[in-house]
């Protein structure tokens, strides 16, 4: 088969990776793809949002599979496109795809449903959302209701905080669109949870969990970010919260989906949070996470494209997915000042030091190539250095030992990754 990957990040060569390992796979495309994707596929120059030219490179190549890896394209309906030109893509429609494209939807789906989340209430105006902060408790969480690359969501502990959260996302419009409606949501407490599933529409299948950390600072602090570092399994999710999870919140979100004519198929991220009270859904992205991909497609021993048929398909039921017993741990390797300011073009030194291995992986998020070949910085999450081992602790040991063989100019690491591994 012939399969076509959209997107250019460290999720997307998770994904080639993974692809590649399926015997049924001859030839991995990716538009647009980096410097690392391209040791395993063709990178084609058509970017994320360019549906007609996509939808007419996999015409014109006879791919057989298109696999949407990044959200703007979902939330922009680009698999309504291909469904329309007869060809099999796996995502949700753009109906579906509102799930991570508005958070305001999917709060209201959550209260609708019963489906436990956190109080919240959403605003379009900022002087009433401000009007409602000087009277609330803190701390308080701000999201803008749109898409804004996983960094538009504020913890604010004081009045002032929130007020110049309001300014920020719908006055100075810091997130874009994004902010053209917010939500303020109650602030809970407890250890966060990925978990990625599979849908087809009717049936899901949760794969293994994982545990984000999306502060750019040790300790948790600075700014959010995309993500800086990643593990799976996550200690805190036990089999007695899998077993709710799987009834309140998983089967439940993907019933009320189709209940609203917008049945969902590709997979489901769901943020959550194990309070006191019991899990509840911080948020859903419509597509794998990055850098959750980087982490539990190493742990997985089931056919990527198998399952992912099965799902456009309809046809999950007949699935069962299968993890290796192993820890996985990834460390982001960034450009000195993201997210804000950073400066990228810079040479990547101790790349071949990963060939051959199966337990040492590095992905690429923001690479490019310069004019004499030499691999470049061209982002502000730059690698993924992944380590595969039979403990999460020495997973930790490789990766944090694999990631000082990569050298670049202004590299810039978090050195706590998988802090929460102590705490268990």
């Amino acid at each position: 088969m012939n399969v076509l990957i959209v997107g250019g990040g460290g999720r997307e060569h998770a994904l080639a990776w993974a692809l590649n390992k399926s015997p049924r796979v001859k030839k991995i495309y990716c538009a647009p793809g980096n410097a690392g994707i391209a040791s395993i596929a063709e990178c084609v120059p058509i970017g994320p949002m360019e549906f007609e030219k996509l939808a007419a490179f996999a015409a014109d190549h006879a791919v057989d599979l298109t696999v949407v890896g990044m959200d703007d394209p979902l939330v922009g309906g680009i698999v309504d496109l291909f469904e329309e030109r007869g060809l099999r893509v796996f995502g949700p429609r753009k109906n579906a795809a509102i799930l991570e494209g508005s958070k305001a939807f999917s709060k209201d789906l959550m209260k609708k449903y019963g489906i436990p989340t956190a109080e919240y209430r959403t605003f379009e105006n900022a002087g009433e959302a401000a009007a409602y902060l000087r009277t609330a408790r803190y701390p308080i969480v701000l999201k803008a209701d749109g898409l804004a690359l996983g960094k538009g969501v504020l913890i604010c502990t004081t009045q002032e905080e929130a007020l110049s959260g309001v300014r920020e996302i719908m006055e100075e419009k810091r997130f874009g669109d994004a902010g053209l409606k917010m939500v303020v949501e109650e602030f809970l407490e407890g250890p966060e949870v990925s978990v990625l599933a599979f849908a087809d529409g009717k049936t899901i299948k949760p794969m293994a969990s994982a545990m984000d950390h999306k502060r750019a600072g040790d300790g948790d602090t600075g700014p959010n970010t995309g993500g800086m570092g990643n593990f799976s399994p996550s200690p805190f999710y036990t089999e007695e919260i899998d077993r709710y999870c799987r009834e309140k919140i998983y089967q439940p979100t993907v019933d009320a989906m189709a209940r609203e004519g917008r049945p969902f198929t590709g997979v489901i991220f769901f943020g959550l949070i194990l309070t006191k009270e019991g899990p509840k859904v911080l948020e859903y992205n419509a597509r794998f996470g990055d850098p959750e991909a980087q982490v539990v497609l190493p742990r997985m021993e089931s056919d990527l494209l198998e399952v992912m048929e099965a799902a456009v398909d309809g046809k999950l039921d007949e699935i069962e997915l299968s993890f290796k017993d192993d820890g996985c741990l990834c460390v982001v390797l960034a450009s000195d000042g993201y997210p804000v300011h950073y400066e990228k073009g810079f040479p990547i030194g101790g790349l071949e030091t990963f060939a051959g291995k199966e337990d040492e992986l590095v992905f690429h998020a923001g690479t490019k190539f310069g004019e004499n070949g030499e691999i470049l910085t061209n982002g502000g999450r730059v690698l993924a250095v992944t380590a595969l081992a039979p403990t999460l602790r020495e997973a930790r040991a490789k990766a944090y030992a694999a990631a000082e063989r990569v050298t670049f100019a202004n590299r810039y690491m978090r050195h706590d990754i998988g802090h929460a591994i102590d705490e268990v």
